[in-house]
C-alpha cells in the first residue's frame, strides 16, 4: 500500500510539491480509476472542493489531498490541507497537467481527495417506521447510480442497498454524479439471497416496480411499515426470484411513445411518492 492510500493517525502529515506524472504517488492515485485498485486499497477519489469539504465534515477519513498550485492561497483549500495534515494524511501541491491526468478531464476541479471506503453492513440496517430505503438490482450505469444516491439523499431516504453485481458507488464517475450525497447516505451491498433473507426479518414492505405490476404506484400504502423501494436492472428489469418476494408489485402509468423511463427517473418518481406523506416545504 502506498503513501497515497495508507494514511491515518499513525503517520505524520506531510505536504509535498509534485510536478511529474511519473511520480509513484501520482501513479497510485491515478490507479484508483480501476475498481480492482479501489477494492485492494480500500480507498477512492472525490473531485472538487465541495465534495472534499462534505466528506471531511461528515467524518470520512482522508488519506491524500491534491490541489492545484494556483489554489493554495484559497482559505478553504488551506483549511482542508491543514485538516488533512492533522489527520496524518498527505497533501500534494501539483500542476494542472498532473490534476488533469488524475481526473482524466481537460478542465479539472482544483482539488481532489482520496478517502477510505465505507460500507454499511446489511445486518446493521434495522428500519423503523417512516424510514425508506432504495434497493437496486444489478444497476450498471455510474450516472444512474450517482443520481439515485443524490435523489435518495434529497428525499430523506435512509440508505441505498446494492443487490447483486452493481456498478461501484465509489468510482469517480458515480461520486461526481452524487454531488456529495455518497458521503451523507449509507450504501450497502448484498447478494440477492442475502437481501431476501434480511427482508424476512426486517419488518419492511418491499415495493417493487415491474412491468407486470398489479397496481398503480400511487395507490400503495407507504405508511404502515418501513418501505424498501426495489428497482430492477436498466435492461432486464427485476428477475423473478426478487419480484415474487416483493410485498407489492407496482407500475408507473405512462402515455406517449416512450415505452420506459430511465432508471434514475423511475426511482425518483417512486421514492418521492413513497415519502410524500413525510415531505414538506418547511425549512429543515
Amino acid at each position: 500500500m502506498s503513501d497515497a492510500t495508507k494514511g491515518g493517525p499513525g503517520r505524520v502529515g506531510q505536504v509535498k510539491e509534485v510536478t511529474s506524472l511519473s511520480n509513484p504517488i501520482i501513479k497510485d492515485i491515478k490507479a484508483l480509476s480501476s475498481k480492482k485498485e479501489r477494492e485492494e486499497t480500500g480507498t477512492f477519489m472525490a473531485e472538487g472542493l465541495k465534495l472534499v469539504i462534505d466528506a471531511i465534515e461528515l467524518g470520512w477519513s482522508i488519506t491524500t489531498l491534491v490541489y492545484a498550485k494556483n489554489a493554495k492561497d484559497k482559505p478553504l483549500v488551506a483549511k482542508m490541507a491543514a485538516r488533512t495534515v492533522a489527520a496524518g494524511g498527505l497533501v500534494l501541491e501539483v500542476s494542472e497537467k498532473v490534476l488533469s491526468a488524475i481526473t482524466r478531464r481537460d478542465n479539472p476541479q482544483m482539488v481532489v481527495g482520496v478517502f477510505k471506503t465505507k460500507w454499511r453492513s446489511l445486518s446493521d440496517i434495522r428500519p423503523s417506521v417512516n424510514e425508506t430505503y432504495i434497493a437496486l438490482d444489478r444497476v450498471r450505469d455510474p450516472g444512474n447510480l450517482g443520481t439515485i444516491i443524490r435523489t435518495a439523499d434529497a428525499a430523506g431516504a435512509s440508505g441505498v442497498i446494492l443487490v447483486g453485481e452493481c456498478t461501484d458507488p465509489f468510482s469517480l464517475e458515480t461520486v461526481r454524479a452524487t454531488m456529495g450525497s455518497v458521503f451523507a447516505l449509507p450504501v450497502t451491498r448484498a447478494t440477492p439471497e442475502e437481501f431476501l433473507a434480511w427482508k424476512k426479518g426486517a419488518g419492511v414492505s418491499v415495493v417493487a416496480t415491474h412491468l407486470a405490476g398489479a397496481v398503480d404506484y400511487r395507490t400503495v400504502d407507504y405508511k404502515k411499515k418501513p418501505v424498501v423501494v426495489l428497482m430492477g436492472n436498466e435492461q432486464q428489469g427485476l428477475p423473478d426470484m426478487l419480484a415474487k418476494e416483493a410485498d407489492q408489485l407496482a407500475r408507473i402509468p405512462q402515455a406517449g411513445l416512450a415505452d420506459s423511463l430511465n432508471l434514475a427517473v423511475a426511482t425518483a418518481v417512486m421514492l418521492f411518492e413513497a415519502r410524500r406523506h413525510l415531505l414538506t416545504l418547511e425549512p429543515r
